[in-house]
């Protein structure tokens, strides 16, 4: 089963997979950020053929979307021949939702120039398998494989893969199935059990130096609370072949009884 289904020419019925942790009736944002990506690439292809690369995935989560179908739509902000700033949108009844902002850049060859300064990551190989619904709910963090090594709260790397297409029956680039994982990063390396302290996040910004491979998606994560509610969760990414762009995400920080307990560390009873 995939995370979506197509339904119209820009319409989606998310699947059970897509199931939310911080609420069981609304949708985990992580599918919706991929299918974004997945709408603007195929405008893109459309309009340019394969002139451009995405270089920049920068998303504003506006609302909750519930587990009923999502329409998108895409739009030219800025259009030009080497540089261009695409917008898309996922809505339900009439309201936005999700806001993507891409910017897409000219192709080039720069391999003889072509390298990073970050680390590479231990092999998912090496890290332990990590069972993400003892500390979160719902239908889309029961369906990724998730390895992790936990530094201390607020410090983890972690690798990640799912099983499922994207959208069923739909060709999806490996870009757009990657940027379907990356609202994981919050959840993998938390300071405070979600049963203390609520922490969604209100965005979610990628800048990619490379596109990334399919398979095993990698997150080298620390998580930063201030004293006036914000945090902020910053990852480098990486895949099979090292480090290809960076995330963050603007938290919310509300301290309160959001989730059923379980310890920091993910290590306790599960949930009922």
């Amino acid at each position: 089963m995939a995370y979506f289904e197509r339904t119209g020419p820009t319409t989606f019925r998310p699947t059970p997979h897509v199931g939310g942790a911080w609420g069981p009736d609304e949708q985990h944002v992580a599918p919706a950020l991929g299918l974004l990506a997945h709408v603007v690439e195929l405008d893109l292809r459309e309009r340019r053929g394969g002139d451009l690369v995405v270089a920049r995935l920068s998303y504003d989560i506006l609302g909750l979307l519930p587990l009923e179908e999502v329409e998108v739509a895409v739009a030219v902000v800025r259009p030009g021949r080497t540089v261009e700033l695409v917008e898309a949108t996922a809505s339900h009844g009439g309201r936005s939702a999700v806001r993507l902002r891409a910017w897409l850049l000219q192709r080039s060859d720069t391999a003889g120039l072509a390298g990073a300064a970050h680390p590479r990551l231990d092999p998912p190989e090496e890290l332990v398998r990590w069972d993400g619904t003892v500390l979160w709910p719902g239908g889309f963090i029961a369906s990724v494989e998730v390895r992790r090594s936990l530094v201390r709260p607020g410090r983890a790397t972690s690798w990640v893969r799912t099983p499922h297409p994207l959208v069923e029956g739909e060709p999806v680039s490996d870009l757009a199935r990657t940027a379907g994982l990356l609202d994981i990063a919050n959840g993998l390396a938390v300071r405070v059990s979600p049963e203390e302290v609520a922490f969604p996040n209100v965005d979610l910004t990628a800048h990619l130096f490379r596109h990334p491979r399919a398979g095993w998606t990698g997150f080298d994560t620390s998580v930063s609370f201030g004293p006036d509610g914000v945090g902020v969760t910053s990852s480098v990414l990486h895949d099979a072949d090292g480090p290809f762009g960076t995330l963050a995400q603007v938290l919310t920080v509300r301290p309160g009884a959001v989730l059923p307990a379980v310890p920091v560390d993910g290590r306790g009873p599960t949930r009922s």
